[in-house]
């Protein structure tokens, strides 16, 4: 977009009374400052299958009422037309990011306006429940506000289908047509919200449906009284939406010794003493792990903003060692494998569904216990996509286990995204099985590694920010494609996977078709020795990401080679 048509975008928005006092402070401030102008208005927050995710703020590159309004507009024209002259209906949930209520009303304002009944959750809830509820109420779709476990400056608007799956890539294509036919200003319907209520037009949802969430989580469980439930457990919602419902489970299943960290307990869209509220780092983890060194537990248990993924921290002599999402995913594998199996629960013929970049060696312990492995694309909206391919065929029970290495894990069906609540449920549930047995986490861990070979997975984080480094990122991804490396770390790719042109291209030339996966913009290198790594860009951030797998002898091989190898491709992105 060229400078004249992007100022006049500018001019367009100073002239309106916004209805949010905020963007018009923001718009005013920004006046003489060309760059923040171009930034906000350079182009269009990008809508895909993970719905919208941005920095709040003034400006169609911006989280605000009007880009939610008009991806609603967009949503709404879409379903009434797959739906025709039929009632639509949608549920609609938010966490507690700053402006999440305000996003979610104006989002059902719109939808009750275009003829769409509303069922909306009045508090704030975990993006699992949304799933949930979609399906329960029986609607055509459903969103929930949220940007996961960004800093506070973002927000989100991830949209799902009518089986409870985030969208597929052809309904995200199909929906993105709509939007970029209206007018923001112009062409988006609205009513009151609470004339909406009053009308009947939006309804709320009950405790029944909460209930019926838990009882269907409840039903995960792998162990009765024969294991010592009394241990201590420490809790961070990490001041999201995770409070309620994950204890709620945990209590109802005999967990009730938990204590929970003060100052994240309660919602607040700043998290101050969290700044970047991700369970996968040790900042965020900090006051946690200083409760549970307090309160003397063996484990610590930490749920992002909208609770779809978790962090652990396990003591560790006298500190507290942070599981990754690829080892925890390891450990609930071998867990619910073998306590299923002791129980006489597991199906014919199981299935585990992964992510490409999730660690390979999940597939070897499948392997011991005569899982079958599908793999996906990065999302869990695939995994819950594979729940739904197996249900029509009346197979829905042969689904054991789904987990990425985004700390995203499913046991079961009732939803089709990663939850939290299941999870912290069967954490809580396996730590205190094998501490019951004398053993930690880390011991049972260490155990698998010895058992199945020593693999280390990492990921690599780099920011692009702003319309430049959006180039950039493009750039770098045309170089791996056009001019890929021959050799990494000293060993030979052997192939190269890549999943946007769908061949898969080996080191002698050969070329074979990558079938069953939809096409994305992602690259996997396999090298010599069973090592990998994956060169994505982020969909929901302004990040590059690469995931490495390296197999080793033992954790100090495994680690040298993994520095040898980051060294290298951090090298050629610069």
């Amino acid at each position: 977009m060229n400078h004249s048509t992007i100022q006049s975008q500018y001019n367009a928005w100073c002239s309106r009374q916004l209805e949010d006092q905020d963007l018009n402070q923001e718009l005013a401030a920004i006046a003489a400052d060309e760059k923040a102008i171009s930034d906000r208005f350079y182009r269009d927050l990008e809508f895909g299958t993970g719905g919208l995710r941005g920095v709040i703020g003034a400006g169609t590159n911006r989280m605000n009422i009007y880009t939610v309004a008009k991806a609603t507009q967009g949503y709404a024209n879409y379903l009434n037309r797959q739906q025709g002259d039929g009632q639509v209906s949608v549920a609609i949930a938010h966490d507690s990011r700053i402006k999440s209520d305000l996003f979610a009303k104006t989002a059902a304002e719109v939808f009750a306006a275009n003829g769409i009944r509303v069922y909306f959750y009045p508090e704030l809830m975990p993006t699992p429940s949304l799933s949930f509820a979609v399906r329960y109420l029986h609607c055509n779709g459903g969103i929930v506000i949220t940007a996961s476990h960004n800093p506070s400056k973002y927000n989100g608007y991830k949209v799902y289908g009518p089986d409870g799956c985030q969208i597929t890539t052809e309904a995200a294509k199909a929906i993105l047509a709509e939007i970029n036919a209206i007018d923001l200003f112009a062409d988006v319907k609205k009513m009151d919200f609470d004339t909406a209520v009053k009308e009947g037009k939006i309804s709320y949802i009950g405790d029944d449906v909460v209930s019926a969430y838990i009882a269907a989580v409840n039903t995960q469980r792998l162990c009765g009284d024969d294991i010592d439930k009394q241990v201590s457990i420490t809790y961070t919602p990490l001041n999201g939406a995770g409070l309620k419902c994950v204890l709620r489970a945990l209590k109802e299943n005999g967990f009730t010794n938990i204590s929970v960290v003060k100052e994240q307990e309660q919602p607040d869209g700043n998290f101050p003493t969290c700044p970047y509220p991700n369970p996968e780092i040790r900042e965020a983890m900090a006051l946690g792990i200083e409760y549970a060194r307090k309160n003397g537990s063996d484990l610590l248990l930490a749920t992002d903003p909208d609770c779809d993924r978790v962090g652990i921290a396990v003591k560790d002599g006298d500190d507290y060692t942070l599981l990754s999402g690829n080892e925890v995913g390891l450990l609930l594998l071998d867990y619910i494998c073998s306590r299923r199996i002791s129980l006489g629960k597991m199906p014919e013929n199981p299935i585990l569904v992964k992510t490409i970049v999730t660690m390979d060696l999940a597939k070897k312990i499948a392997e011991h216990y005569g899982v079958q492995v599908i793999d996906v694309l990065t999302g869990f909206k695939f995994i819950g996509e594979q729940i739904g391919l197996l249900e029509q065929k009346g197979e829905e029970d042969r689904y054991i286990f789904g987990f990425e290495e985004s700390y995203g894990y499913l046991s079961g069906g009732f939803v089709r995204d990663k939850d939290a609540v299941n999870a912290s449920l069967l954490i809580c549930e396996m730590f205190a099985y094998y501490k019951t047995q004398g053993k930690s986490l880390l011991e049972v861990l260490n155990s698998l590694f010895e058992q199945y070979g020593y693999c280390l997975n990492t990921l690599h984080s780099y920011e692009f920010e702003g319309a430049e480094g959006f180039e950039t990122m493009q750039g770098i991804m045309k170089s791996f494609r056009q001019e890929p490396p021959k050799e990494a770390a000293g060993r030979k790719i052997v192939s190269v996977e890549d999943y946007q042109e769908q061949v898969r291209t080996f080191s002698d030339g050969r070329q074979e078709t990558i079938e069953g996966l939809p096409k994305s913009n992602v690259l996997k290198y396999w090298l010599e020795g069973g090592c990998s790594f994956v060169v994505r860009p982020s969909g929901t951030e302004p990040k590059l990401k690469i995931y490495m797998s390296v197999s080793g002898d033992d954790r100090s091989g495994a680690h040298k080679l993994e520095e040898m190898l980051t060294e290298e491709l951090e090298r050629r992105l610069k």
